[in-house]
């Protein structure tokens, strides 16, 4: 019985994606990944009920959706600690410093040659050999969690930023040139707006990285809060339907703020022919 239901599902949700496909209006374009979720879902508990999969194993998603709703004030305290008081700070400081540091660089050839191979370098550093380092120079608070943040959202940062520096064309500054502009004015007026494109990607980049991040590291010191420090326990206490609750909270957040700003993206980047 089991096997014929998630044929059927099978069947059905393919058969509608395919109708969706066929239309190219906006609105079945945004219906396309909301139908593919809720087909997954479905699938999900159907072969995890069906078959009886243990819940060690893998929860089905309604006793994931029991387990937030039942566990919501601890969830809600667990996110302000790790996404409102580490994630945002250093996502924040780790991008505005990595831009500003491009700008150096692209003034200075010198600099440049001698500070962006080591973004490669760093950018390899393990988060596990980060945060333990981080815990004991800032302590066990959120502070630490920051700075983890702050180290890997820095340089992929600083390496768009100054690739998207590079791409004015030569033609566009001659014409800067031809107008009597000065470095700041060619920086405002030209070369800031072609690397917005790789600045917004690395926004979107760093806002998945600097989640991630804060959750390793309070793996490894944490008050007893934080979506790292509520995995961890409940795995060891075998509670998988509350790890899976805070992994889908993680999952929320992450893409949420990666969809504000490819919203944000497109509303300050209209001009670029990819949006035309």
């Amino acid at each position: 019985m089991t096997t014929m239901v998630l044929i059927a599902s099978l069947l059905t949700g393919c058969f509608v994606l395919v109708l969706l496909a066929r239309d190219d209006r906006r609105a079945f374009r945004m219906a396309t990944p909301i139908v593919f979720g809720l087909l997954a879902l479905w699938l999900w508990q159907v072969v995890c009920v069906g078959y009886e999969v243990p819940l060690i194993l893998l929860p089905p998603p309604s006793r994931i959706g029991m387990a937030v709703a039942t566990h919501l004030p601890t969830l809600a305290a667990d996110f302000r600690q790790t996404f409102v008081r580490a994630v945002i700070p250093g996502w924040l400081i780790g991008s505005i410093s990595g831009l500003l540091a491009a700008i150096a660089l692209d003034a200075s050839p010198f600099l440049r040659r001698g500070v962006l191979p080591l973004g490669s370098l760093v950018s390899a550093m393990p988060i596990v050999g980060i945060a333990p380092i981080m815990v004991m120079w800032f302590g066990f608070d959120w502070q630490s969690k920051a700075a983890v943040v702050v180290v890997m959202t820095f340089f992929p940062m600083l390496v768009n930023a100054a690739a998207g520096l590079a791409q004015a064309g030569a033609m566009e500054g001659d014409l800067m040139r031809t107008y009597a502009a000065g470095y700041m004015q060619t920086l405002l007026k030209l070369r800031l707006p072609f690397a917005l494109p790789f600045v917004f990607n690395a926004l979107k980049l760093n806002a998945t990285l600097a989640l991630i991040g804060a959750i390793v590291a309070e793996f490894f010191g944490t008050p007893i809060v934080g979506m790292g420090f509520r995995i961890s326990t409940e795995a060891a206490r075998l509670n998988l339907d509350v790890v899976w609750a805070e992994i889908v909270m993680a999952a929320l957040a992450g893409t949420i703020s990666f969809a504000l700003l490819a919203l944000l993206e497109r509303v300050v980047t209209f001009w670029h022919p990819s949006y035309r």
